[in-house]
C-alpha cells in the first residue's frame, strides 16, 4: 500500500471510476472493500488519515449493543450480533472475546440485568461467545479484584468483543488495495462535478502535493461520517442537517487501578449512559459519555466536565479512586447519529442505525451507523449504488472476506499480535537487533514498526504512525511527546524529507498531543529542541 504508486493507478484508472467514495471511515472503508472485491473500479478518497476522526476515537467493541434493548432496537442488536461473528471469523487477529461483568447489589437488580442479557444471548443465537451467568460475590472479587466488593453481592458474566479501531481501518485499506481498489489519505474533496444536475465526480486537492484533480465516477458515495452534511451542501447549498452530532470521551489509566481480564459495565448512569471499563493493550479504558455539539473537528477535545464525569464514576466502583493526574491520555470522538424528527432529544436515546439516502442528483449519502455494523452499511451502500448507476449487478463478497493480516494460527503472546501475518514480515525487515528494541520502555513502538507503517500502510506523518498504525498516543501521552522526535527522525530519513519537515511534524504532533494531556502539565520537550535551531 504506497501512497505514490496508488496516485498512478489514480491517473491511469481516467476517466471514469465505477464508484467515488468519500470518507476513510468505518463505513467509508466498508463501502470500498464491498465495492472492489465484486470487481468495480472503486477509488476512495480520505481528507486525512483513515480513521483520524470517529473511528479510531470509539470505546474498542465489537458489540450488539445490551442497552439498546432497552430502547427495543431488536433489529439493530441482531443485525450487530451477527456482524459480531463475522468479524471475528474475518479478523480475529484484531477482534477477540471478552468478558464483561456487571456487578450487582441485590437479587431484584440481579434478576433484572439477567434476563435482558439472556434475552441478548437469545438474540445471538449460535454466532454468540459463550452463555451469560451469574457469578457470586467471591467470583465478582476474582474477576474485578479492585472493586469496593462491599458494595455488591455478585454479578453477571456475559461476553462480547473487543478490537483495535484504527488498526482494523489500516488493514480494510490494505485489503481494498488486494481486491483491486485505490484508497488514498490527504486527499480533500473540495467540490462535486456535475452535468444536467447529476453528480458525475469530484474536485480534489492532494493535500500532501497541493495538486487538484477532476475526477469523474459514474456514482458518488459519501461516507464522510460527521462531515456529511459539508458534502451534502456541495450538492444543494441549502441542504437541510441530516445529522446530531455527539460528543463521547475516553481516559486511559495504568492496568493497577483495574487488573484482571474482565472488562466491567455501569450499566445505567443518571443521563441514561452505560461506562465501559475495559482491559486494552495493558492499560484500561474507562468510558464513554454523551454530549452534544455542533463543533465538528478531525481533533475533538475532551470537556473538562466530561472527565470530571467519568472519573467520579469509575471512582465509586473502584477500592482506589483515580485523579486527573493518573490519567495517562483522554481523547474524544464525534458521533454522527440520525437526526430525530422532533427537536430537543437526550443522544443517548437516539439510534445508532443508519440510512442510505439519494439526492435528486444522485448523491448517495451513508447517514449513521456504527464499527460493528460497517460490512453490512458497506453491502447495502453499494447494492443502493450499483442501481441509481445503472451498473450490472454482481452479489457481495465480504461475508467470507479475510482481513488482511488474518491468520489461521494466531496467537496473542506477542506484544505487537495485532499485525496478525504480517508479524514475521515486519521484523524481518530490522537490519539490526536496535531496530527490534522499543523507542520507548512504555510504548509498543520500534524503529521496524515505524518503517512498516511508513512502506506498508500508507503513514505520512507522526501523527499517523503514533497514533493509528500503533496505538501510542491513546496509550500515553507524555511518553508520545517524548519519543516523537526519534520517529519524526526515522521518518524523514525513509521518506527522503527535509529537515524543517522534521522539525514542523514534532512541533504538530506536540501540538496535539497536549489535548491528550488534558490540563495536566506538557513534559518538557527540550531534548526536541535542538530540532527547532
Amino acid at each position: 500500500m504506497d501512497r505514490n504508486h496508488l496516485l498512478k493507478e489514480l491517473h491511469n484508472q481516467q476517466p471514469s471510476w465505477d464508484l467515488i467514495v468519500i470518507g476513510g471511515g468505518a463505513s467509508g472503508l466498508g463501502t470500498a472493500l464491498d465495492a472492489a472485491s465484486r470487481g468495480y473500479r472503486t477509488l476512495l478518497l480520505e481528507q486525512g488519515d483513515f480513521a483520524q476522526a470517529t473511528s479510531s476515537r470509539s470505546t474498542k467493541l465489537v458489540h450488539g449493543g445490551v442497552r439498546y434493548l432497552r430502547q427495543l432496537a431488536i433489529s439493530l442488536v441482531r443485525r450487530s450480533l451477527k456482524e459480531r461473528f463475522i468479524l471475528l471469523q474475518n479478523a480475529p487477529h484484531l477482534v477477540h472475546a471478552l468478558p464483561f461483568i456487571i456487578p450487582t447489589s441485590n437479587w431484584l437488580s440481579r434478576c433484572y440485568y439477567l434476563a435482558g442479557i439472556k434475552f441478548y444471548d437469545l438474540l445471538a443465537r449460535r454466532l454468540g461467545f459463550k452463555p451469560s451467568h451469574l457469578i457470586s460475590k467471591k467470583e465478582l472479587l476474582q474477576c474485578l479484584p479492585t472493586i469496593k466488593v462491599d458494595q455488591f453481592s455478585g454479578g453477571i458474566c456475559y461476553f462480547d468483543g473487543q478490537f483495535d479501531d484504527a488498526r482494523m481501518a489500516i488493514n480494510l485499506a490494505q485489503t481494498i488495495v488486494e481486491q483491486g481498489g485505490v484508497p488514498i489519505n490527504y486527499m480533500q474533496v473540495q467540490g462535486l462535478l456535475k452535468t444536467k444536475d447529476k453528480v458525475i465526480g469530484v474536485i480534489a486537492i492532494d493535500l500532501e502535493k497541493g495538486i487538484t484533480h477532476e475526477i469523474q465516477g459514474k456514482v458518488v458515495i459519501n461516507a464522510s461520517g460527521v462531515f456529511i452534511d459539508s458534502i451534502r451542501c456541495m450538492d444543494k447549498s441549502n441542504a437541510e442537517t441530516s445529522i446530531v452530532v455527539s460528543q463521547g470521551s475516553h481516559i486511559v489509566l495504568e492496568r493497577t487501578f483495574f487488573p484482571g481480564n474482565s472488562a466491567m459495565i455501569i450499566p445505567e448512569t443518571v443521563d441514561g449512559r452505560v461506562i465501559f471499563a475495559i482491559p486494552w493493550y495493558n492499560r484500561v479504558l474507562v468510558g464513554t459519555t454523551e454530549t452534544t455539539t455542533e463543533t465538528i473537528s478531525l481533533t475533538p477535545k475532551p470537556k473538562e466536565a466530561e472527565i470530571t464525569y467519568l472519573l467520579e464514576y469509575i471512582g465509586k466502583y473502584l477500592t482506589k479512586q483515580p485523579k486527573k493526574s493518573d490519567i495517562l491520555s483522554q481523547f474524544s470522538g464525534l458521533r454522527a447519529l440520525m437526526k430525530p424528527k422532533e427537536g430537543g432529544v437526550n443522544t443517548a436515546l437516539l439510534s445508532r442505525d443508519y440510512v442510505i439516502s439519494v439526492s435528486p442528483s444522485q448523491l448517495i449519502s451513508v447517514i449513521g451507523g456504527k464499527w460493528t455494523v460497517y460490512r453490512k452499511m458497506g453491502e447495502e451502500t453499494v447494492d443502493v449504488a450499483l442501481k441509481v448507476a445503472q451498473l450490472p449487478f454482481c452479489a457481495s463478497q465480504t461475508s467470507h472476506l479475510k482481513i488482511h493480516g488474518w491468520s489461521q494460527t494466531h496467537s496473542k503472546d506477542s506484544e505487537w499480535h495485532y499485525y496478525g501475518s504480517d508479524l514475521a514480515l515486519v521484523e524481518q525487515q530490522a537490519t539490526s537487533q536496535e531496530q527490534l528494541q522499543k523507542l520507548h520502555p512504555d510504548l509498543p513502538c520500534r524503529e521496524v514498526d515505524v518503517l512498516w507503517a511508513i512502506r506498508h500502510e500508507m503513514a505520512r506523518t507522526v501523527e499517523d504512525v503514533l497514533s493509528r498504525r500503533t496505538r501510542c498516543l491513546p496509550l500515553g501521552a507524555r511518553a508520545s511527546i517524548e519519543v516523537a522526535p526519534k520517529v519524526a527522525a526515522i521518518m524523514a530519513k525513509d521518506l527522503c524529507f527535509s529537515k524543517e519537515w522534521e522539525c514542523q511534524q514534532v512541533k504538530a504532533f506536540e501540538r496535539l498531543a497536549k489535548d491528550y494531556l488534558g490540563s495536566n502539565p506538557i513534559p518538557s520537550t527540550e531534548h526536541s529542541e535542538a530540532l527547532y535551531l
